[in-house]
């Protein structure tokens, strides 16, 4: 039982750690074009040039 007065703290330390980068990503735009990357999958880069 003493076990979870570790793994109580470490679980809220990761879990705030999670949602702070999720925050950040949100406030950076990083989700601003989903239809782009939606359609940029379907094109093919790595054709070499002839």
């Amino acid at each position: 039982m003493n076990i979870l007065v570790i793994l109580v703290p470490c679980s809220l330390i990761l879990g705030l750690g999670a949602l702070v980068a999720f925050v950040w990503t949100l406030r950076h735009d990083q989700y601003d074009d989903p239809a782009g990357d939606a359609a940029r999958i379907l094109f093919e880069d790595d054709i070499p040039p002839e």
